[in-house]
């Protein structure tokens, strides 16, 4: 039977990195998870979402047609690497090469030649994917040498997003979300689903931003800075089709206040507009503050690889215990 997409396992997220004999470490990449299909001279990129990326990223697909297996799945993620080694993360979103080298890091292979290995522990389908990509053109996102801490302060150093942590034992388990695998961003940043817009110039002040809570949309601030000319313009493109009259939060308006600030009031919502929460943005930010909305929000890119529903708010707050 041909080999179909699945969803990819998903990583749990932390303040600090886990330690034990049984954890290791590899770099958390800045770009878009995708898994690489092979079966024979037949490429497939598909998102985490099951959307086809093949045609969007050919370089990506060409360097899949040179693994010498006859079919495979891989699990890892699309990058544009500038001409500095660093992921470039708003050119994916921009389809551009102009500066940058997009590539595809493999961090995982979930099927080979006919096999599957998801019940294969972390080290067994490592060392299958090391042989599978050896001599190809795709790039091998491999587990990092060293302890925790010499680990991080070379990744901060580097100015890379994070560092995965994995138990070498754990099995690979599609479409969940375990403690198996542990993320930890340096930078406090995540995805968060366009709910509205304030009005502004030629497009948009700022956009307003939320996560999912169940199945209510919750709002947690107001976006305005890190957008250059191009990329307002891009995201303005993106949601002025989507405009509703209805307010997508369910805890709008929350403030008494007529600052501009944290919260919102009846009055200032007259002046905002509405979108179907269709859109999805990675922000960055300092810290959410006691009322639980960002501080210094900063637009980093476009998110076509998420689903807005699968959008909620992440707690790094506790350490995973080691083994």
């Amino acid at each position: 039977m041909p080999l179909r997409a699945i969803k990819p396992m998903l990583a749990s997220s932390a303040a600090e990195l886990p330690t034990g004999a049984d954890w290791s470490y590899e770099v958390k990449w800045d770009g878009y998870r995708a898994l690489a299909i092979k079966e024979g001279s037949t490429v497939k990129l598909a998102s985490r979402n099951s959307k086809d990326l093949t045609r969007d990223y050919p370089s990506v697909a060409a360097a899949v047609r040179t693994v010498r297996v006859g079919s495979a799945m891989f699990d890892g993620e699309i990058v544009a690497v500038d001409d500095t080694g660093r992921p470039a993360f708003q050119a994916l979103h921009h389809r551009t090469t102009q500066g940058v080298t997009i590539v595809y890091y493999a961090f995982d292979v979930i099927h080979l030649d006919g096999r599957d290995l998801t019940q294969q522990p972390l080290d067994h389908r490592r060392a299958a994917l090391r042989r599978a990509v050896d001599r190809s053109s795709l790039l091998l996102s491999d587990a990092l040498p060293g302890s925790p801490a010499a680990i991080e302060r070379a990744v901060r150093q580097l100015g890379l997003e994070g560092v995965i942590a994995k138990r070498r034992s754990s099995t690979y388990q599609p479409g969940k979300r375990t403690d198996a695998w542990v993320k930890v961003k340096f930078d406090k940043r995540q995805e968060f689903v366009v709910g509205g817009f304030k009005p502004g110039g030629t497009n948009f002040d700022s956009l307003l931003v939320g996560y999912y809570d169940r199945r209510q949309l919750r709002f947690a601030g107001k976006v305005r800075a890190g957008f250059t000319p191009v990329s307002r313009a891009d995201v303005f493109r993106r949601i002025a089709r989507d405009t509703t009259p209805r307010c997508p939060f369910v805890d709008l308006p929350n403030s008494s206040t007529s600052h501009w600030g944290e919260g919102i009031t009846a009055e200032e919502m007259t002046k905002l507009r509405w979108l179907k929460p269709r859109h999805v943005v990675e922000v960055s930010f300092v810290e959410w503050t006691r009322d639980d909305h960002l501080r210094h929000a900063k637009f980093v890119g476009v998110r076509e690889d998420k689903a807005p529903h699968e959008v909620r708010r992440e707690h790094p707050d506790a350490p995973v215990s080691g083994s």
